[in-house]
């Protein structure tokens, strides 16, 4: 094994959104920092070069953003979706830093767009990447280089050594060559567990096999492996992720953002036997989208089928992949391999059902059935019109909730104490204030946030 020819300030686990907010805030404060990239130059960024936007508390109109977005209202969406299961204390911490964070951002080469209206509604509470997230990626990359900081790409982390209460090096393979990496501080921000399909089905069981993986294929939770063995405290329940529901037709790995389908509010969804299973229209979309690949996981053969007609087909996001047509029901449910007659029969119970209303597409319009054993409580209207649509669903992991434990300086803890030169930032401690569910953008955030917290703290450390 081959030492790395320097020893740097700080070493940093990861290449996307948080580890580079660190390495850039540290450098920028006088250290010495290396950046361990695990996947190749094109691959680079992690799960970031496949997001879209930031979730940005303002108090007022703040360029992309209209409006303004409180702290309380921002808490209060973080806890409908989460049920509760979050720290209040680094909850509101992250949600108050997110303010400054976008004009830090901006002063680092991320260009942002107007948001996008529709089915999103967002224009008030996230700020979208001019380019999506492999924009921002290669802007702070840009900048990560003109303040020198290095960077090895093909980088796996293979150990994390700690004596004690610090870490005194890492154990790496840089593009296959065996290496020691030796820093004075370290942070690690390299994601969750979600690539590694044995851990997913110890945690969830065997229908985690049937489950893509929409995010990177790099984050197989070795670092995070790595220091649970080692003592370190953990947050979170493995069982619990940020899954969505793709294209049933989507790539098992990597398929990214595009593979999100945002017709849910406006069709019904049944199971493999036809059946409806869940309230389509609960709430607007970016509130719900990411509890429906739970939903379909816990359907047989862990698949849906989103159906509409015409009246909706322009009514959300383009899909990646076009929908399967037909001009009726019946041909449509042979297409999708569903019984003809079942699905029939549910789309006639759910017609016969919908009440009479105005229909608003972008807001809770209260469009509601009657009678149903599984309503649907907004835009419910009846699927009549030909030529009708159908898009198989199924659960898109993105990034799991089993991380390191951390506190308001990012730095992990084991047992007997904080482990003193040592930071976590982004999807490996997410689940510190993630319990369950998701809000649209807040990945962004948190990583944003502790990223920049953990490079202060490193670099304050070995200065």
């Amino acid at each position: 094994m081959t030492r790395w020819p320097e020893v740097f300030d700080l070493a940093v686990v990861g290449g996307g959104n948080a580890a580079l907010c660190a390495a850039i805030t540290a450098a920028e404060a006088g250290a010495k920092v290396l950046i361990l990239e695990g996947a190749p130059l094109a691959y680079r960024g992690g799960n970031s070069r496949h997001t879209r936007n930031f979730r940005c508390m303002h108090r007022g109109p703040m360029f992309p953003l209209t409006g303004a977005y409180e702290e309380e209202e921002y808490f209060n969406d973080l806890l409908l979706v989460t049920k509760g299961k979050t720290d209040e204390h680094l909850a509101r911490m992250v949600i108050r830093a997110s303010e400054e964070c976008l004009p830090w951002m901006q002063s680092h080469g991320v260009r942002f767009q107007p948001s996008l209206s529709g089915t999103l509604s967002l224009s008030r509470t996230n700020a979208f990447f001019l380019g999506g997230g492999k924009a921002l990626v290669n802007a702070y990359y840009r900048t990560a280089a003109d303040l020198g900081i290095a960077i090895a790409y093909e980088a796996q982390v293979i150990h994390v050594h700690r004596d004690g209460d610090r870490i005194t090096h890492l154990e790496t393979e840089i593009a296959g060559q065996p290496t020691t990496v030796r820093a004075r501080a370290f942070v690690l921000a390299s994601g969750g567990f979600q690539a590694d399909l044995d851990w997913l089905a110890r945690a969830w069981g065997p229908a985690a096999r049937n489950f893509l993986i929409r995010g990177t294929p790099y984050n197989r939770g070795v670092v995070l492996r790595d220091m649970l063995d080692q003592g370190a405290e953990s947050v979170g329940d493995p069982t619990q992720c940020h899954a969505v529901a793709i294209d049933g037709r989507a790539p098992k790995y990597d398929g990214g953002i595009v593979t999100r389908l945002d017709c849910v509010p406006f069709s019904i969804v049944v199971n493999r036997d036809g059946d409806r299973f869940y309230d389509e229209g609960e709430d607007v979309w970016p509130k719900r989208y990411a509890i429906w690949g739970r939903l379909v996981a816990a359907q047989p053969d862990q698949v849906g089928y989103a159906i509409i007609d015409h009246k909706s087909i322009d009514l959300f996001m383009p899909s990646v992949f076009p929908p399967v047509k037909a001009d009726t029901i019946e041909g449509l449910a042979t297409q999708m391999g569903l019984d003809p007659t079942a699905l029939r029969r549910t789309v006639d119970g759910f017609n016969a059902a919908c009440q009479p209303g105005p229909f608003h597409p972008t807001e809770l319009d209260g469009l509601r059935t009657q009678g149903l054993n599984v309503p649907k409580t907004n835009w419910a209207r009846p699927i009549d019109t030909a030529p009708f649509y159908g898009y198989q669903l199924r659960p898109g992991v993105t990034f799991t909730y089993l991380g390191l434990k951390v506190d308001t300086r990012a730095q992990v803890h084991a047992a007997e104490g904080p482990i003193r030169n040592l930071w976590a930032a982004g999807e490996i401690m997410a689940g510190s204030i993630l319990g369950q569910g998701y809000l649209a953008g807040f990945g962004m955030t948190i990583g944003t946030v502790f990223g920049r917290i953990a490079g202060q703290e490193a670099a304050a450390h070995v200065a």
